[in-house]
């Protein structure tokens, strides 16, 4: 059986929100993010896109390409809000989703012209169903795999809809620049630039095994993309996806600014693992155990992030209200679930240029060298090999000490 996979995009989502809410920014550059001149656009209106701001610039480019923009700081709890409204629409009406990211889903809907209508003329009624519903402006593309989609949805851009027919990937992919093609970014693209490929087209008439030599596996990725080859499923969209960690203390205890140490540890060492992922959470979980061995759970929704700080906080907040027993603690963990792809991997709302730098920054240290390189300072984790050298460093030390 055909495949048939649509890519659904809300379009300029946090602008559109916006809108939403004041329809005096209908029709007006608007950027979303970090008003100050160290913040950095979160999102743009279309408007504002063709002064050249785009998503990820400082703020005070942004302002000095675009001066008559409209700046509006984001609310990431709203966005969130809308998101799982869209999300629910989806999940009414298609037999098989994933969740991509805050705003866009893919969806199989393979086989449906054989029980209900037409694919596309069901696909364009969902659509309509969700602009209906939320007031938000939605795009898709249909084709055979999500590759394609992907990149019809972006050619129907804004408020459009793009149909692929099975057979006509390539023809539909060579005369873009290769810059549509998922996966080509800021270090691949100058690399086929300055071996003179700028259309897809030429791409697909190179040899696999030139690509291969120049990029590795992932020219050959990009070749399949290219050719309009892409078999991968859709990963069913679940709320039950998730990652945690706890502690189980040698010795039961009250301390609580060692329990807080620990708390940090854990949200530091999930959250880059989040990022590394390329994920988002949307809620979490503070698990205690006490020494009497009940065990309660605490549960936050948050907006959409990977960023330390930002769940560091909720965590605090949940820890601060229900440790009240002070009872002996013999456990604590954390989890993160509802997690999606895609996104930023940090609050573009809140942080300054200088800290999405440092998040970067960091996260490449820990890459390259290990997680346990780098942590908060009062953070209470850490891996066997450090403590064993920091409790050879203190035996080294009291033994000075002593024969002095």
């Amino acid at each position: 059986m055909e495949r048939s996979i649509v890519h659904m995009d809300l379009d300029s989502f946090f602008v559109s929100v916006e809108r939403k809410i004041d329809s005096s920014l209908h029709g007006k550059p608007v950027i979303i993010g970090g008003t100050s001149d160290r913040g950095v656009v979160a999102s743009c209106s279309y408007e504002a896109r063709q002064f050249g701001v785009h998503s990820a610039m400082p703020s005070r480019m942004a302002r000095q390409l675009c001066p008559q923009a409209i700046f509006v700081r984001g609310d990431m709890d709203l966005y969130s809000k809308y998101s799982n409204e869209v999300t629910e629409i989806i999940e009414e009406n298609a037999p098989a989703f994933e969740k991509a990211s805050i705003d866009e889903h893919y969806l199989d809907i393979s086989g449906m012209d054989k029980y209900v209508k037409n694919e596309m003329l069901w696909t364009k009624e969902l659509r309509q169903t969700i602009i209906n519903q939320t007031g938000l402006p939605i795009s898709f593309g249909l084709s055979q795999n999500k590759t394609v989609s992907k990149v019809a949805t972006g050619e129907s851009k804004p408020n459009g809809e793009k149909f692929v027919v099975h057979g006509g990937e390539k023809l539909f992919l060579a005369p873009l620049s290769i810059k549509k093609i998922p996966g080509i970014g800021g270090k691949t693209y100058p690399v086929l630039r300055n071996m003179g490929i700028e259309k897809i087209e030429t791409i697909q008439s190179m040899p696999l095994l030139l690509m291969q030599k120049v990029l590795g596996e992932n020219g050959a990725s990009i070749w399949r993309k290219a050719n309009g080859i892409d078999n991968n499923p859709i990963e069913p969209y679940t709320e039950q996806k998730s990652m945690s960690t706890e502690t189980t203390f040698d010795k039961d205890t009250t301390d609580v600014v060692m329990l807080e140490r620990t708390l940090i540890g854990m949200v530091d060492s999930l959250a880059f693992d989040l990022r590394k992922l390329k994920k988002v959470a949307g809620c979490i979980t503070l698990k205690l155990k006490y020494s009497d061995f009940q065990t309660h759970t605490f549960q936050a929704s948050i907006p959409y992030t990977a960023s330390d700080h930002v769940i560091l906080r909720k965590v605090k907040e949940l820890f601060a209200k229900n440790y009240s027993r002070r009872v002996l603690i013999r456990l604590i963990g954390v989890k993160f679930s509802n997690m999606v792809s895609g996104f930023n991997q940090i609050n573009l709302f809140e942080d300054t240029e200088e800290k999405i730098n440092l998040y970067t920054a960091l996260d490449k240290i820990r890459m390259r060298f290990g997680n346990d390189l780098i942590m908060p300072a009062c953070g209470e984790l850490r891996s066997e090999k450090l403590a064993k050298e920091e409790i050879k460093k203190l035996d080294k030390k009291n033994a000075a000490e002593n024969r002095t």
